[in-house]
């Protein structure tokens, strides 16, 4: 009982990350599944193991919250680990996007889509109001994992769909809640793309168990593209051009951090080191979005050069998340082992 009570107190809300993760991959492979057909059934494989996964993080998640108020709180509160709490949300979003279009259960999606949007608000806002209240904020604790609110927010317009599916007030509150969670979601990363980008250039390297972070530049790009143009395929605009246009922008500056990021990852191998650390699946959640993103981009302009490109990137991506996840199991084999 100890060490169960002790886990609790102990439970990190960055273990939502791995649903973020698993859900970006699958729904990687199941679109490219026009590819190679074997590629649907990895995605609808992973999205049962995702949705498993989920509630296995969720059961802890909200004892923690009923048993040990105090240690979630502290935590929230923190200008590091706070930022963390927007995972939740975020990969209830994405379960729910794969939910409709991998199983096609457009009701269970939908509860998951309420729920996911509701922590997703909650936790932005709130975290937000820490940070601004907050006596101090050391420039030192500034990194990519303050992303994660904006990222939960941009993705919202993965329930676009919803719009179309409701009526009445209802719908115009889907129809609300979706647009203002991409416009909120893209310029608070803008501000904070910012600020963080100060804190690389004044202040040495991120210890090596954070190296990770660095790739989540890519979550806000990769999968504000792709909830873009989920919202614009749900919607009736006259012209819808300049949208897709200033998407591939979007996408450019994401080409950008992704030779950065694997440059400075490689300068961590070669120069520092890179201990496994659940960080890890910072790699993950935003190559994934990137990933969808440029195969999203391919067919909106018909480049098949993106096309194969996010097709080649799925590959790296597949073998990485294997990587992670295995690595994730055995800690936590030997974690519970350690306890007993």
């Amino acid at each position: 009982m100890g060490g169960d009570m002790r886990g609790l107190k102990e439970f990190n809300p960055a273990l939502f990350s791995s649903v973020m993760g698993t859900g970006a991959v699958a729904i990687a492979t199941y679109k490219y599944s026009s590819y190679w057909s074997p590629l649907g059934g990895v995605g609808r494989g992973l999205t049962y193991l995702n949705l498993a996964l989920y509630i296995l993080l969720l059961i802890p998640w909200l004892l923690r919250w009923l048993l040990n108020r105090d240690e979630a709180l502290n935590d929230l509160r923190h200008p590091s680990k706070g930022h963390f709490y927007g995972t939740i949300g975020a990969a209830t979003v994405v379960l729910s996007a794969q939910l409709l279009l991998i199983l096609g259960d457009e009701k269970l999606a939908w509860y998951f889509w309420l729920w996911g949007a509701a922590l997703t608000i909650l936790f932005a806002f709130w975290m937000s109001y820490e940070v601004y209240i907050a006596a101090e904020v050391n420039l030192r604790h500034l990194s990519p994992a303050w992303y994660i609110p904006p990222v939960a927010l941009i993705i919202l317009p993965f329930g676009a769909p919803f719009m179309n599916s409701t009526s009445g007030y209802t719908r115009e509150l889907v129809t609300v809640v979706n647009y203002m969670g991409w416009g909120a979601g893209f310029f608070l990363y803008l501000a904070l793309y910012a600020v963080v980008t100060l804190r690389f250039i004044r202040h040495e390297l991120m210890p090596p168990q954070m190296a990770p972070l660095i790739w989540m530049n890519l979550g806000p790009i990769g999968a504000g593209v792709s909830a873009l143009f989920a919202l614009l395929e749900a919607v009736n605009l006259p012209s819808k051009e300049p949208l897709f246009v200033f998407a591939f922008f979007l996408w450019g500056l994401g080409f950008w951090w992704l030779i950065m990021a694997t440059a400075m990852t490689l300068h961590y191998l070669r120069n520092l080191h890179l201990p496994y650390s659940e960080s890890w699946w910072a790699f993950i959640f935003p190559l994934g979005a990137f990933t969808n993103a440029t195969r999203d981009i391919g067919a909106v302009f018909s480049l098949r050069i993106l096309s194969h490109l996010g097709f080649l990137l799925l590959w790296p991506l597949l073998a990485m998340w294997t990587v992670v996840f295995l690595k994730s199991f055995v800690l936590l084999a030997r974690a519970m082992k350690s306890e007993d």
